[in-house]
C-alpha cells in the first residue's frame, strides 16, 4: 500500500474492577499501533482521581514500565493519532483533557468533523480557551457543561451537532461511554474482560489482552460502562450505516473482525475475484508487503499459480527522529522493501497491492523488480481506482495528486512501468465483504459521500486545474 493513504486514529478502554489497567491499555494500543503513530496517550482514574500520560511517538517510546506503574486505576482510555485536523503537536495529542467545576472528560477521537470552525468559534464566544488545534478539543468542550449532571443525556443534545465522521472514546473519573456517529463511518467494538468491559477501535485490541469480542457499537449507539456494568444507549438515530469501506481494504488488521467478517477471509477473497477478472500467464505471485499478503495469496490459490515472497519488508523502518540524508532519501522503497533477486530474476511476476494513490511509490516497486531481473510485471489492485479525497478521518491526497482522477487505467499502467494493470471492480469488492454496498462509505471510488461535506472544506480538496469537478 502506497503510505500516501494514512491510517487515522485508534482508541481503546477499558473498565475493570479491582484491576490496574495501564498494562492492559498499553498493549492494547501496541495492536492498534496500524491506525496512527504521531502520538499516544493513556488516562486512568481510580474512581474519584484521574491521570494522564500522553507524548509524540509509537507506543514503546512514550511509555515505560515506571510510567505503566504509576498509572493507577481500575479505567482507562487510551489513544494513537495520526492527525488529520491539527497538526503533529504534543497539544493535539489524545485524549483531550477538559476540567469543569472539579471535574474531568478525557475525550479520544478517530474520525474527522467537517464543522470544527463553526464550533470553534461558538466555543470561542463563550470562554473557552483552547489548547490544541484538534476538533477533538472542540467536542471535549461541547461536552464540559454536562460534567456532575447527565452526561448521557449531554450526548444526545451534543452529538447531533457533529458533522462528519466519529468514533469516540469518553472518560469521567467514574464512568467510560464508547459512541458512534450516526452513519457508524469508523468502527468501535465491545468486549467482555473478567469482570469488566472494553471498548476498542477493532477486535485485534481485545484479543491481545484475553479479551472477549461481544459486540460492534452500532451507529447512534453508546457503549455505557460504569459501576452498573455495561449497557447500551441509542442517543441519536440511526443512519444509513457507511463503514469505510477501505477498513475492508487496508485499515483494519487482517485479523479483526468488521460486520462478522473477519478481514483476511475478506481480503483474500479480493485476489480470487482478481484472479477470475484479470487472469494472466506467470510463474509467481507476490505481494507488496504487508497488506497485499491475503489478496495475493488468494489470487494463487484462483489461479493456480505459486505464491512466493518477492520483496522483503523492514518492519523497524518506521517514524524517526533521525533524518536521513539526501542519498539515502533518494533509496525511496529500498529503506522500506528489499527484493529477492534469486526469486524473481528471469521470472513473470502478479504483483498484488491493495490501492494505488499517488502512483510513485507504485513505480518505484516496479522499477525495483525490474532491476533485479523479472522478465514480466503484472500488477494486480484490489480495490477499484481511487478517486476522490476523504473528509472523515483519513489523511489522503488533494483530488489533483490521486492518480486515477487525471490518468486512465492504460495511462497508470505506463506511468508506473507494468506489463498489465487490473483494479478490482466495485462489485466484487463489495462481494468480499458480505454485505451490501449501501451499508458502506465508498466516496474514495465514487465521490458519493453520505455525510454532506461543506463546499467551502469541499473545494479545497476537489479541484483539478484549477476547477471545481464533482
Amino acid at each position: 500500500m502506497e503510505k500516501e493513504k494514512r491510517e487515522s486514529c485508534g482508541i481503546f478502554g477499558i473498565c475493570s474492577p479491582g484491576d490496574e489497567v495501564a498494562k492492559l491499555i498499553y498493549f492494547a494500543l501496541y495492536a492498534l499501533q496500524h491506525r496512527g503513530q504521531e502520538s499516544a496517550g493513556i488516562a486512568v482514574s481510580n474512581g474519584r482521581e484521574t491521570m494522564l500520560l500522553k507524548d509524540l511517538g509509537l507506543v514503546s517510546q512514550v511509555f515505560s514500565e515506571r510510567d505503566l506503574v504509576t498509572l493507577r486505576g481500575h479505567m482507562g482510555l487510551g489513544h494513537v493519532r495520526y492527525s488529520t485536523t491539527g497538526k503533529t503537536a504534543w497539544e493535539n495529542s489524545q485524549p483531550i483533557q477538559v476540567t469543569r467545576g472539579g471535574r474531568t472528560i478525557y475525550v479520544a477521537h478517530n474520525g474527522n468533523l467537517v464543522n470544527t470552525d463553526a464550533l470553534r468559534r461558538e466555543l470561542a464566544g463563550n470562554g473557552f480557551v483552547f489548547r490544541s488545534t484538534s476538533d477533538t478539543e472542540v467536542i471535549a468542550g461541547l461536552l464540559a457543561p454536562y460534567l456532575g449532571g447527565d452526561l448521557i443525556e449531554g450526548l444526545r443534545q451534543v452529538l447531533p451537532r457533529l458533522e462528519g465522521a466519529y468514533s469516540l472514546g469518553i472518560m469521567t473519573e467514574n464512568q467510560l461511554i464508547g459512541v458512534r456517529d450516526p452513519y457508524g463511518i469508523r468502527p468501535l467494538c465491545v468486549g467482555r474482560y473478567m469482570g469488566g468491559f472494553a471498548i476498542s477501535s477493532e477486535s485485534c485490541g481485545l484479543d491481545i489482552i484475553g479479551a472477549e469480542y461481544v459486540r460492534e457499537i452500532e451507529p447512534g449507539e453508546a457503549a455505557v460502562i460504569d459501576g452498573e456494568g455495561l449497557r447500551f444507549v441509542q442517543v441519536m438515530e440511526k443512519k444509513k450505516p457507511s463503514l469505510c469501506i477501505f477498513e475492508f481494504i487496508y485499515f483494519a488488521r487482517p485479523d479483526s473482525v468488521l460486520y462478522g467478517t473477519y478481514l483476511y477471509h475478506a481480503r483474500k477473497h479480493m485476489g480470487m475475484y482478481l484472479a477470475q477478472e484479470a487472469p494472466v500467464e506467470a510463474d509467481v505471485v507476490i505481494p507488496v508487503p504487508d497488506t497485499g499478503v491475503p489478496a495475493a495469496i488468494g489470487f494463487s490459490q484462483a489461479s493456480g499459480i505459486p505464491f512466493g515472497e518477492g520483496l522483503i519488508k523492514n518492519r523497524y523502518v518506521g517514524r524517526t527522529f533521525i533524518q536521513p540524508t539526501q542519498a539515502i532519501r533518494q533509496l525511496g522503497v529500498r529503506l522500506k522493501l528489499n527484493p529477492l533477486v534469486r526469486d524473481i530474476k528471469g521470472k513473470r511476476l502478479v504483483v498484488v497491492d491493495d490501492s494505488i494513490v499517488r502512483g510513485t511509490t507504485t513505480r518505484e516497486i516496479v522499477k525495483m523488480l525490474r532491476d533485479a531481473g523479472a522478465r514480466e510485471i503484472h500488477m494486480r489492485i484490489s480495490s477499484p481506482p481511487d478517486m476522490y479525497p476523504c473528509f472523515y478521518g483519513i489523511d489522503t491526497a488533494v483530488r489533483k495528486e490521486l492518480i486515477a482522477s487525471t490518468k486512465s487505467v492504460e495511462e497508470i499502467r505506463r506511468f508506473i512501468g507494468a506489463d498489465s494493470l487490473h483494479y478490482l471492480s466495485m462489485e466484487n469488492l463489495v462481494r468480499s465483504t458480505g454485505r451490501p454496498k449501501d451499508q458502506f462509505c465508498t466516496a474514495c471510488f465514487d465521490a458519493e459521500y453520505p455525510i454532506p461535506v461543506p463546499e467551502d472544506v469541499l473545494s479545497d480538496k476537489f479541484r483539478l486545474e484549477g476547477r471545481m469537478t464533482r
